[in-house]
């Protein structure tokens, strides 16, 4: 028996219900192995990511802990690994920046309380279920986000890992800032820096199956505590409070200002959570449910706020990791939260000897991870405009900011939706005999049109939007032929709407004054219905109605005899 069919096949509408009463006990190696692998990689990366947004390490460890305590309760994905991410750490780190200007709140206040947001966001997406948010966001454009917030950490980072301060805030400001100071930059930090770059970059290759951020992290630690590296100029993280985190409530007074970056940081959670859980969801794994990510996603931050964390979301990168290495179901992010249990109350003080530039480094080389050249040259062979897309979101992030990038990514695509449901593709159709079928002419020299009858193929919904745009396309085709008959072949018209089909009522009857006759062709069942009721299925009626093409075809081909008939006559 297969695990995941056995756990696609448990009854009830609670998702632990499906994998835990189904649980067997050759399951248990799996995900132990799955979670200490996991814990591996979440471990350095979620201090990273606080670091990120401008908090203590053992910030991004107390959202770890919860996160993956609580997802595994309501999610439906089997592996997905529900901690932080780095474009949900720099969202965070912007509102940060903005709220202590204006207000002087404290950082861990504001990140607590952007967490409740989020998850009070997300729950009540759930009630309206809107799980189809999922898909709110174009792929394009969220390369393009992604690549921008990575641009945009790796230049925050640069104070880090040069040992220097900078007072600048947005990118272009720490950018023209940054030449004079790096006169200023330290040596030995620099030189911790570029250790980790080399090994982060070089482990991977080399070992392939170690933790190259875990074992980057160990050794840094270790090079501190026996070369005394803080004594020699080289900052540390500083302490890190021992033992379980306490009970944090979070600051509602500041839920007036944080509210639109926590409806931005929701979309972005739930978009990167249910893309990875999807990109990973295998054959006999139970579908991942939108809606109830929706409802795990919004615990899982509410967990977060009340420890003092900051908003979580699942992660791709350490979701790839959990199911490359066999995770059975989400009792491997149960041993994952184990092991972040373990460092919090055995190894904080060893933690706190972690030097900045070496998480800095740690940072770079997970931020440069966001920026695909790979993804952007395949949209480019396909898709030249939506490339514009991506690299107008990345612009939008890098230079305006990354809480306005998000909304430029929203704004994109759903300027994307208008204009694809506003521009319906229109096109002439030709036959090609030898193979009986009827596909987009011009295409295939072998094709063949005929004088007298245009055949035009439309494609999607006619509304009152995009009408417009419809018929002038179908008018300048009619122009280029001058045809007796014009078919409109509505197999790919799920609907006409009443407008459309009004103007197109109209359009029939300057047709005919013109002495052309307009055919409809594969028209579906439920559009035949609505014709029927209209003044234009009147109009036609059965004679200029047809089930298919070859039908149309056939009828043509008797008219022109008949008419060849007649002229021979006179």
């Amino acid at each position: 028996m297969d695990p995941a069919r056995g756990i696609s096949s448990m009854p009830g509408s609670i998702p632990i219900a499906r994998w835990l009463f189904a649980y067997r006990r050759e399951w248990l190696r799996a995900d132990v192995i799955a979670g200490l692998t996991v814990a591996a990689v979440v471990i350095p990366k979620a201090m990273a990511y606080a670091a990120i947004a401008g908090l203590s390490v053992e910030v991004g460890l107390y959202t770890a802990l919860a996160a993956m305590l609580v997802y595994p309760l309501l999610g439906s994905s089997r592996p997905l690994s529900v901690t932080t991410t780095s474009a949900i750490a720099m969202l965070v780190a912007a509102q940060i920046a903005i709220s202590v200007a204006q207000t002087g709140a404290a950082p861990t206040a504001v990140a607590a309380t952007l967490a409740l947001l989020v998850g009070g966001f997300l729950i009540l997406a759930r009630l309206l279920r809107l799980g189809f948010l999922a898909n709110f966001i174009s792929l394009p454009v969220l390369v393009g986000f992604e690549a921008g917030v990575g641009v945009v950490i790796i230049i925050g980072q640069l104070k880090s890992v040069l040992g220097i301060h900078l007072t600048s805030m947005t990118t272009i400001d720490i950018l023209l800032e940054l030449p004079g100071k790096l006169s200023g930059a330290h040596g030995t930090t620099m030189l911790v820096a570029l250790v980790g770059l080399a090994l982060l970059l070089a482990l991977p290759r080399v070992f392939p199956r170690l933790s190259a951020p875990l074992a980057w992290v160990a050794l840094s630690i270790a090079a501190s505590a026996a070369f005394g590296l803080e004594a020699l100029g080289v900052k540390s993280v500083g302490s890190v409070p021992p033992g379980l985190p306490a009970l944090a409530l979070p600051d509602v007074s500041l839920a007036a200002q944080l509210w639109p970056a926590a409806l931005g940081i929701a979309l972005m959670s739930f978009t990167e959570s249910v893309a990875a859980a999807r990109t990973f969801c295998q054959r006999n794994d139970p579908p991942v449910n939108a809606n109830q990510e929706l409802l795990a996603l919004g615990a899982a931050n509410v967990a977060s706020a009340m420890v003092g964390g900051l908003p979580a979301g699942g992660g791709a990168s350490q979701t790839a990791v959990a199911d490359g290495a066999g995770a059975r179901s989400q009792m491997a992010q149960w041993v994952n939260a184990a092991v972040v249990l373990l460092c919090l109350l055995l190894l904080s003080r060893v933690i706190g000897l972690l030097p900045q530039a070496a998480l800095g480094a740690l940072i770079l080389v997970a931020s440069l991870s966001m920026i695909k050249p790979q993804a952007f040259r395949a949209i480019a062979r396909v898709r030249r405009l939506e490339l514009t897309w991506a690299l107008a979101t990345l612009a939008g992030v890098v230079f305006i900011g990354t809480l306005e990038g998000i909304l430029i990514a929203v704004a994109i695509s759903i300027l994307t939706l208008f204009y694809q449901a506003n521009h319906p593709p229109v096109y002439a159709i030709a036959y090609n005999r030898a193979k009986d079928i009827f596909r987009r002419a011009g295409e295939h020299a072998d094709d063949e049109t005929f004088p007298g009858l245009l055949i035009l193929r439309a494609e999607g919904r006619l509304t009152f939007a995009n009408a417009a745009n419809a018929g002038d396309k179908m008018k300048a085709l009619v122009a280029e032929t001058a045809p007796k008959v014009i078919v409109l072949e509505c197999s790919a018209i799920p609907d006409i709407e009443y407008t459309a089909l009004t103007m197109l009522t109209d359009a029939e009857q300057t047709l005919r004054a013109r002495g052309i006759s307009l055919w409809l062709a594969g028209v579906n069942p439920d559009l035949l219905k609505t014709l029927s009721r209209s003044p234009l299925g009147k109009a036609l009626g059965h004679e200029r109605m047809f089930f298919n093409l070859h039908k149309v075809l056939e009828a043509w081909q008797a008219q022109s005899a008949s008419a060849l008939k007649v002229n021979r006559h006179v």
